[in-house]
């Protein structure tokens, strides 16, 4: 097998253990897909670390996310769902763990809800220096922009999702969002040509991630989406949004 091209921190991924809790959401649970499974796919791919991502099916739930947080190691870190109500010592131990962002899904639900954004990304942020995670589609971020540039740190799934929004996402980047090049299947645009806007926009804002196992979605992530984003920012850039952004944006507790 011939060497991966690039070095890869993984910045979106869900583990799905059925050891531990499952919440259907919208009548839908995932397939089994536990953290030895992800680690034998990964390795093949020149990944050396990424980000664990609560999924809305997982709600609130933390057992699996430390499990796997323990099982990867130290070059991986997590992003939680929690409520708003969690305690300062809960966070400072999810912290210590190495948990590094709270996810706002509202897409799909299963964490605290855009009414608690502000108050609660900044108490986090205070506190142990998390960023905000938001799986939305971009064509809602208007409602929500002069919010999330008052933020000290945030992220948006999935490239936003759609192009109605993109022009926004764009404005966001510039302002020093972070946007994850990921679920290229659940997009309505060409990834190629994204991804060379946003880097055009703030060359620290894209990061990769795989979206592995891709789930409820037709088009499943494949290893040329690294060719293709590779092929779309040349090179060097290619090195900051595959490794260098994504490890100096989610600080884990060891690179490599």
């Amino acid at each position: 097998m011939p060497s991966p091209r690039y070095k890869i921190f993984d910045t979106h991924f869900h583990i799905i253990d059925t050891r531990f809790p499952l919440t259907p959401n919208q009548g839908y649970l995932p397939p089994e897909f536990d953290w030895q499974t992800y680690r034998d796919a990964a390795v093949k791919l020149g990944v050396a670390g990424g980000a664990i991502v609560s999924g809305s099916f997982q709600a609130f739930d933390q057992t699996y996310l430390l499990d796997a947080l323990n099982k990867l190691g130290p070059c991986y870190v997590g992003v939680a769902q929690l409520p708003a109500s969690v305690s300062d010592d809960e966070l400072k131990r999810l912290d210590a763990a190495g948990v590094r962002a709270v996810r706002f899904n509202v897409r799909r639900g299963g964490s605290a809800g855009i009414q608690d954004l502000a108050s609660m990304a900044q108490r986090v942020y205070d506190l142990v220096r998390w960023h905000a995670e938001l799986y939305i589609d971009s064509k809602d971020l208007d409602a929500i922009y002069d919010t999330l540039v008052k933020l000290p740190r945030v992220s948006i799934d999935h490239l936003g999702l759609s192009k109605a929004g993109f022009p926004t996402l764009l404005k966001l980047a510039e302002r020093g969002v972070q946007v994850k090049a990921t679920g290229f299947g659940r997009v309505d645009f060409a990834v190629a040509q994204a991804v060379k806007d946003i880097t055009r926009a703030n060359p620290a804002s894209l990061v990769f991630g795989t979206d592995m196992p891709s789930t409820r979605v037709e088009r499943p992530f494949t290893d040329t989406d690294i060719d293709l984003v590779a092929d779309a920012l040349g090179d060097a850039l290619a090195r900051k949004v595959f490794y260098d952004n994504a490890v100096a944006f989610y600080r884990p507790r060891k690179s490599i």
